[in-house]
């Protein structure tokens, strides 16, 4: 199966289980918008609550806020986004189809990267065991000249992009030689800059006036609290400030279902620090983010850093984290040292002062900003993409399973009568009064057991509970577990203790390195 195969696989199962659905999908859709289902609103706040644990509870120098999508329109003037949120576009004549430069050549890299792998790929099983990929790196001619077209290419397109040069990104497209997907043809427009912002009115009369923003990141929101959270908190340097909310980018290139979106989610901290320590804190944030990130267990060698050569207006240093998603290596997780752009430009336009007074050098100044931000539902594609399995079984059999780590997993208990008769059902549902108030719990008396169990897999349930006609005897119910199959006879009694040992958040919290 391809990588494209599996990406579609995995799109058709999250609709058809109720994890996420086409937005006004009766009326055709709407596109890169997208809701979420029983499954995966379930899924989804359950990786916030990880997110938000991990922040909150683990660092007591961390806080939680929530701030409104509507705000004053200046602050977006202040922040660089009226000025500076721009994506470079560019129109294929014969499609009419409109595209980001930059990510029409970011995809022509990968596939040099990808001609690349495939070139190591046939050399190692050519030589076997002896082979050695440094070496061959080196030496192999091919492979010399798609590395030294990339590196020239990479290296343009970073320089126009620096320097706003759209004439020169435009080059670089010719110089790839690189075709609009739709018609196969050359035939380009000239590179346009496009404000990613969405535009309303608030109140009663619809002039220009009254003209505000849809937030394109919840971050602002930190910015402008800043003192308040401070003062109020009487939080000491360095402290950081969390949030998860909304936000909305009018992306022109929304593709790659929810890994791309017009409305989209974001939790975010912004860490303020004394000026001069930013860098310390920005690596000491990358190495606790990455932990956070491994400690799903989805294997250490899909993630990797991608340390930005072009930075934003704010920052003095970028990193992405970057998960292997089945479409390549791409970005679920932003950490910046933003320097003290943000707090000192709010300080200029609103004219009210935004410092920390420090009672251990005792003076005033703006702090400097290091600032985590992960994509709600880039997280969620990762979780999915990450855990979705066809595995074939010893018996012949196949089976679809999802093997979300059990803390973050929609469903975590699933309860089923071996019949429909004898008091099993009765004594089903007393097992799921007791943990209900704990744990996301489904019932289910249909179908044979083994179809029971081939459902709760496919949506990641880490247990499943069986009550049959020995617990009369005994005392005992059957537990069987998701990604071993193998299946345990338990006391009813012992039930909610299993349970809270196989899915407690605790589990992934211990793992992060802080």
């Amino acid at each position: 199966m391809t990588q494209e195969e599996l990406f579609k696989k995995l799109i058709a199962h999250s609709k058809e289980y109720g994890f996420v659905f086409q937005s006004s999908e009766i009326y055709d859709g709407l596109s890169a918008v997208y809701d979420y289902g029983q499954l995966g609103v379930e899924l989804k706040n359950n990786i916030k609550k990880y997110w938000w644990d991990s922040m909150v509870k683990l660092h007591q120098n961390i806080v939680g806020i929530d701030t409104a999508i509507f705000m004053h329109p200046k602050i977006w003037e202040a922040s660089g986004h009226i000025g500076a949120f721009n994506d470079p576009l560019i129109d294929n004549k014969d499609s009419k189809k409109r595209y980001r430069a930059d990510v029409l050549i970011e995809d022509w890299l990968q596939k040099q990267d990808d001609k690349i792998d495939k070139e190591v790929a046939k050399a190692k099983k050519r030589f076997g065991e002896s082979f050695d990929k440094e070496q061959f790196l080196a030496t192999n001619g091919r492979v010399a000249d798609i590395r030294t077209k990339r590196e020239t290419m990479n290296e343009a397109m970073v320089t126009s992009l620096n320097d706003g040069d759209l004439e020169a990104l435009r080059q670089v497209i010719i110089d790839c030689e690189i075709a609009c997907p739709i018609s196969g043809t050359r035939n380009w427009t000239e590179v346009r800059q496009f404000n990613l912002m969405f535009e309303t009115k608030i109140g009663s009369v619809a002039d220009e006036a009254n003209t505000i923003y849809l937030r394109p990141e919840t971050a602002q929101g930190i910015f402008v609290n800043f003192l308040n959270v401070q003062k109020t908190g009487r939080m000491k340097l360095p402290f950081g400030i969390a949030q998860i909310g909304k936000a909305f980018r009018n992306e022109i290139v929304a593709r790659q279902f929810i890994f791309r979106m017009r409305e989209f989610e974001q939790m975010e901290m912004q860490f303020f620090v004394r000026p001069g320590e930013e860098m310390i804190w920005w690596n000491k944030w990358k190495n606790i983010r990455m932990s956070w990130h491994r400690a799903l267990n989805f294997g250490d060698d899909q993630y990797r850093f991608h340390d930005h050569e072009k930075l934003a207006h704010y920052a003095n240093a970028a990193a992405d984290v970057e998960f292997n998603f089945p479409f390549g290596f791409k970005e679920v997780e932003g950490i910046h040292s933003r320097t003290d752009f943000d707090l000192s430009s709010h300080q200029k336009f609103s004219g009210k002062k935004l410092q920390y007074f420090d009672p251990e050098t005792n003076e005033s100044y703006v702090p400097y900003v290091v600032e985590t931000s992960v994509g709600v539902d880039r997280m969620v594609l990762q979780v999915l993409s990450a855990s979705y399995k066809e595995e074939k079984l010893e018996s012949g059999e196949s089976r679809t399973v999802l093997r979300i780590p059990a803390a973050i997993a929609p469903v975590k208990v699933a309860v089923f009568p071996l019949v429909k008769k004898d008091g099993l059902p009765e004594l089903a549902r007393s097992i799921i009064d007791e943990i209900k108030f704990d744990y996301a719990v489904q019932y289910d008396e249909k179908d044979s057991i083994g179809k029971r169990y081939r459902r709760q897999d496919a949506i990641g349930t880490p247990l499943c509970i069986t009550v049959d006609h020995q617990r009369a005897e005994d005392g005992t119910v059957t537990i069987r577990h998701r990604d071993t199959m193998t299946q345990e006879r338990v006391a009813i009694v012992d039930i909610k203790r299993i349970v809270e040992g196989e899915v407690s958040m605790r589990n992934l919290l211990d793992k992060i390195e802080l």
